[in-house]
């Protein structure tokens, strides 16, 4: 069957559409997205403004015509931090739903780490024994650890790379001056303190692969030396706890326009990356791991795994 999901996050609203049947791999055949970055639209009262909400229906709509020209059977449609924290999110939703038919399905953080842990679980498989999964998305940090195909802890922080750049590093509206080394100091120790009721939890079930997904962990790795996204979906990459601190060593002192043009950075993403790679150095700090692997699926292929698993013959 052909499944079209949309993820609104909170940076962009992105529609993949995939052909796949259950205990098969999920193929996809198209995929586009709009950066609209609804958590920068959030206002003073912590509601999405009038044009968030406007850009977000008009998103949807959009991506709903695409998968229904593209004779999706289902279209499976869900919202992480950036409408989960709005105060007005049941009006956002119910105005979507509205005006383009789609039912926005609002996940935990919870939800996302397990659903995330799902996708990792299936990409690596049995082999991989007690996974412990990171993502760290615009509004959001999710951790999850265990052995099976639900983890047995699965956490969210409010540690989102886009949330942290906006409310803890005060970035130069004009790009021209990076962060102060006292302003990156006081977001290492927020960091660590928002970290410190979960570690002990996922170092109580323990591990034999640490994993990340998220285009900020991929953005990390390139700039380590992983291979760039030409190498294809199957190349192995990797990032060392080592290489992670080179890289935070450097970024931290170029002034945020310039850091789109280093190889593998987002544009749309770039002004984020200090404060994601401030919090992959100290995840991978407080849990110890030297070097962990990078996971090409993620929360969109686990709510598919998920949904396919549903449709499966009993």
């Amino acid at each position: 069957m052909r499944l079209g999901v949309l993820d609104v996050g909170s940076n962009t609203v992105h529609l993949l559409v995939v052909d796949a049947h259950h205990g098969a791999h999920p193929w996809p055949a198209h995929s586009e997205k709009v950066v609209l970055r609804l958590a920068e639209q959030i206002g003073p009262d912590g509601a999405l403004t009038d044009a968030g909400a406007d850009g977000l229906v008009k998103a949807v709509g959009m991506a709903r015509a695409a998968a229904d020209g593209l004779e999706a059977d289902d279209l499976l449609a869900f919202a992480t931090s950036a409408v989960r924290d709005a105060t007005n999110a049941g009006e956002v939703l119910a105005r979507v739903r509205d005006e383009t038919g789609v039912r926005l399905e609002v996940l935990s953080g919870a939800d996302e780490a397990r659903m995330t842990f799902l996708a990792v679980r299936r990409w690596f498989g049995w082999s991989a024994g007690r996974l412990l999964v990171m993502d760290i998305g615009g509004g959001s940090l999710e951790l999850a650890a265990g052995i099976d195909e639900g983890p047995d802890v699965a956490v969210s922080l409010p540690l989102g790379a886009g949330r942290l750049s906006r409310e803890r590093l005060a970035v130069d509206p004009s790009g021209a001056v990076p962060p102060s080394a006292e302003t990156v100091e006081e977001l290492r120790e927020y960091v660590d303190a928002q970290l410190d009721p979960v570690v002990e939890q996922l170092t109580a079930v323990g591990w034999e692969r640490p994993v990340a997904t998220s285009k900020t962990f991929r953005m990390l790795a390139r700039l380590a030396g992983a291979a760039p996204s030409g190498a294809g979906l199957w190349a192995r990459r990797s990032l060392t706890r080592t290489g992670l601190r080179q890289v935070l060593g450097f970024i931290r002192h170029i002034p945020p326009a310039q850091l789109p043009e280093l190889e593998g950075v987002s544009a749309q993403r770039a002004h984020q990356l200090l404060a994601g790679a401030v919090v992959a150095e100290a995840v991978l700090r407080r849990l110890d791991v030297d070097c962990l692997d990078i996971c090409p699926w993620a929360l969109r292929e686990g709510v598919i795994l998920r949904r396919l698993d549903q449709l499966a013959p009993m």
